[in-house]
């Protein structure tokens, strides 16, 4: 699908690739399908500082991706 760079934040990634926006939600981000969620705190989070405040191992994260068809970078 493509390379997603977790050190980009949630919004400019679903901009990128739409589908995200699905997988995501299927992992516990419920809200990312909000608008306005995505207009105001995806502009500025990221997949790894969403996952710690979700309380998700990011290691669950990569490997949903990776199994959606993304090569996942980043995120240190």
């Amino acid at each position: 699908m493509g390379i997603l760079d977790l050190n980009k934040t949630v919004y400019s990634l679903c901009e990128e690739y739409p589908q995200l926006v699905g997988i995501l939600q299927g992992l516990g981000f419920e809200s990312i399908g909000n608008p306005i969620m995505m207009k105001t705190a995806a502009r500025v989070m990221t997949i790894p500082k969403a996952a710690q405040m979700k309380g998700l191992p990011m290691v669950t994260i990569i490997t949903a991706l990776q199994k959606a068809g993304f090569v996942v970078e980043g995120g240190e």
